[in-house]
């Protein structure tokens, strides 16, 4: 079970790591009581070898610019992506072409980094340990349960740290040279401004896209490879983390991200699309010129009014944890116990005594978002008044739960523009093209060889 919520977050963690430079019952790692050097290997107390290998395991793959990159890391960084879809069904076929799309983002981050020595910018040992703390961190783990979940995915540490120091660099880079010369004018934020307020009560849409590019010849095989892409992340897979690697966009190195977008701001058929695909669903594959575009639509709004999923609620949440293995007749009373005493009425006063009558827990939650909770339980939550519950929700494995509605805090008035975001936001996507040419410069005058 710990294994399964492990997985399910670091899926959200590989999303963020791809392109950009980055937890299973975790086993103690048995201390020898006198000094050894070989304690550094993390070598098992029994293991079998399984044939003969050609100790040359680092066989080049690729040599950019005289720098390698070998076998190891393609098969390293694979196991990343892997790790983000636990229990997907990879053909020989996808892992062929997974394969060949980590090998170009190795390729564009060795890039990078040589860029980023040329222009003598480097990361010390100290601000990477640093950065990696700090991830690590974020995913309630100590750095030795991290490490042992890397490598029990087929990866490791160094191949998270070349990243995070990779893109550590590459802004470093950008920071130098390119955004300095990156500049947004009064009038322009005042045009968006205007834009804005004249769109004021249209729908607007939070879009991600992948594109992948098509001819006429590999028609077929791209919308194959879509379709696969769809199939992916119906079973889970984060959209970020598919953009990154196989899109073809501006917005790949973005996780897709579109940002708010109004339907007659995008091409057709793109702009038919957002109004059809239903908000946190995925589009089928979209034919345009040059290819196919897969949407996906995280949330809708409408410009500058308030929005009643913008409310702040206040929570009692509680929750009913279930041994491993228990069986489904045995869960299913307490689930039913949980219902009625929560459905009968009596609010957040009641919550604490309903909890020790059933053995479940009490959290209390205040000011969440509503539009922050999983698309069901915002439908569910919206018309609810102070003192109702939701129905139980959940599963066996990671408990079920009722959340009690303490109270809300409407919003009073929508947002109006604000000129330092707005501009804050245009120089951010004109940093991002800047960067993008600047990439395919390095592209372009590269030497690379295949091996």
């Amino acid at each position: 079970m710990r294994q399964q919520r492990i997985m399910r977050r670091f899926a959200g963690l590989v999303a963020i790591i791809i392109g950009f430079g980055a937890t299973a019952a975790v086993a103690q790692l048995s201390q020898p009581s006198t000094p050894n050097s070989a304690t550094q290997l993390r070598l098992p107390e029994e293991f079998m070898v399984f044939g003969e290998r050609d100790p040359n395991v680092r066989k080049p793959t690729a040599i950019i610019n005289g720098d390698i990159i070998t076998r190891t890391d393609v098969d390293h960084r694979v196991a990343l992506v892997l790790a983000s879809n636990p229990g997907a069904q990879i053909s020989d076929e996808q892992m062929q072409q997974l394969r060949l799309e980590v090998v170009r983002n190795l390729i564009d981050e060795m890039l990078q980094v040589q860029e980023a020595e040329a222009n003598e910018i480097s990361i010390t040992e100290d601000e990477l340990n640093q950065a990696y703390s700090e991830f690590v961190g974020r995913q309630s783990l100590n750095p030795e349960q991290f490490a042992t979940y890397l490598r029990e995915q087929g990866s490791s540490e160094n191949t998270l740290q070349r990243q995070i120091a990779a893109e550590l660099a590459w802004t470093r880079l950008l920071r130098r040279r390119v955004n300095p010369f990156v500049n947004v004018s009064d009038a322009e934020v005042q045009d968006i401004v205007d834009r804005l307020e004249s769109s004021r009560g249209q729908t607007e849409y939070r879009v991600s896209e992948i594109f992948l590019p098509a001819t006429p010849a590999d028609e077929a095989q791209v919308l194959a490879q879509a379709e696969d892409l769809i199939e992916q992340m119906r079973a889970g897979a984060p959209f970020a983390a598919i953009a990154r690697v196989y899109s073809r966009a501006s917005t790949a190195a973005v996780g897709g991200d579109l940002g708010w977008i109004r339907p007659e701001q995008l091409p057709a058929p793109l702009d038919q699309a957002v109004q059809q695909v239903p908000r946190g669903s995925l589009s089928a594959p979209i034919p345009i010129p040059g290819g196919f575009s897969i949407i996906a639509i995280a949330d809708q709004r409408q410009v500058l009014t308030a929005d009643p999923r913008d409310a702040l609620l206040s929570l009692k949440q509680v929750s009913i944890i279930f041994a491993p293995g228990t069986p489904r007749e045995v869960a299913e009373p307490r689930v039913a116990a949980l219902a009625e005493a929560t459905q009968a009425g009596g609010g957040c006063g009641v919550a604490n005594d309903i909890a020790s009558s059933i053995n479940a827990e009490v959290v209390e939650n205040d000011g969440v978002r509503l539009r922050d909770l999983p698309e069901a339980l915002q439908e569910a939550m919206l018309n609810m008044q102070i003192g109702e519950s939701t129905p139980p929700f959940g599963s066996l494995d990671q408990g079920v739960r009722v959340l009690i509605l303490c109270g809300r805090d409407a919003p009073t008035q929508a947002a109006e523009p604000d000129a330092e975001v707005i501009m804050a936001r245009m120089e951010n996507e004109r940093v991002n093209r800047r960067a993008e040419r600047y990439l395919r410069d390095l592209r372009r005058d590269a030497v690379i060889e295949y091996r």
